[in-house]
């Protein structure tokens, strides 16, 4: 990554700051993209160790906006793309802003990326759009299922990705990570609510539990990215981003207590439900293309992931009414 000249939309979020820390760390000329607030926060950045070798440069503006998105990403060796709206249970109560933003400002972004001079899009999706499996391990060939409107419209952009490559020869990779956790994961995704919950009370408040996901750490889906940017002859193709296993939400949570040496008591609220045929059961990737691709290989545990994302809680201000539900 040394020299190359890195955009990175969503660059303040939990994953996209990861991988700004990554990029400046081995030498990339990164620019990231913030949602523009009039306080200028920059989120998650605003953990970044300091002092960096080199700090990334910093842009506020909105991915619905095609005019700004094309002089932003002008003459970027690799724009990542991260930006989008994540919540599930939010996509049920406005689905149309997730169409807008997830489906429209990809859109908006390969516009870009066809008029402008740009290396490489490494256009980051989802298992999402997956829904239930009808065959596991899900490999990259699995029929897509919406099963809510957030997996819609990932749907949805990945296919504008791979018409903007067929017709016009965008240079894009698209990777579809599964269920990313890690520190500076909001504190409504489904780890760190299990920890702030634990460190606040003697309950822990959870919607089901017996869907299996496949958790990936943090530093290893960023480090997917990096591969999917970096390997050669791979362009038009999708990747499937996780560690091969799968784990029970329950199972997880009663490990995260035992290794916080809690003794809160796991308790449904029924708020947290999603709706009876939208709940994806099961998520557990087949990582053989990505690994053959690109040499990528995950390399942190489950334990020590969850052992470092309980740490970085423990340092964190106490979380007002931990146990409340955000949608």
């Amino acid at each position: 990554m040394r020299g190359k000249r890195a955009f990175v939309t969503g660059g303040g979020g939990f994953i996209g700051s990861h991988l700004v820390e990554r990029l400046v760390t081995e030498g990339a000329e990164v620019t990231a993209l913030l949602h523009y607030n009039a306080e200028r926060s920059i989120a998650n950045l605003r953990h970044l160790p300091a002092p960096l070798a080199r700090e990334p440069r910093l842009v506020f503006g909105d991915i619905g906006d095609a005019e700004f998105l094309a002089k932003a990403i002008e003459g970027s060796d690799l724009v990542f793309h991260l930006a989008a709206l994540i919540a599930i249970p939010y996509s049920y109560r406005a689905p149309r802003s997730y169409l807008t933003t997830n489906a429209g400002g990809t859109l908006n972004l390969l516009e870009a990326a066809r008029r402008g001079s740009v290396g490489r899009l490494i256009h980051v999706s989802t298992s999402e759009v997956y829904g239930s499996a009808l065959t596991v391990p899900i490999d990259e060939s699995h029929p897509l299922q919406a099963q809510s409107p957030y997996a819609a419209s990932k749907i949805a952009a990945d296919k504008f990705v791979e018409a903007y490559h067929r017709a016009f020869g965008v240079p894009v990779v698209t990777v579809r990570p599964f269920n990313t956790y890690g520190p500076r994961q909001s504190t409504r995704a489904f780890i760190p609510t299990v920890i702030t919950q634990a460190l606040a009370g003697p309950t822990v408040k959870l919607g089901a539990t017996a869907p299996v996901r496949d958790l990936t750490f943090v530093t290893d889906t960023v480090a997917g990215f990096l591969a999917a940017a970096g390997a050669e002859g791979i362009e038009g193709r999708t990747f499937n981003l996780g560690t091969g296993a799968g784990h029970g939400i329950g199972d997880v949570a009663r490990t995260i207590l035992t290794l916080m040496s809690s003794g809160a008591e796991i308790v449904l609220d029924a708020e947290r439900l999603r709706p009876d045929r939208s709940e994806v059961d099961r998520l557990i990737s087949d990582n053989r293309a990505i690994c053959d691709a690109t040499g990528w290989r995950p390399a942190i545990s489950l334990e020590e992931g969850l052992r470092q994302t309980i740490a970085f809680f423990r340092n964190q201000p106490a979380s007002p009414a931990p146990d409340s539900y955000a949608v």
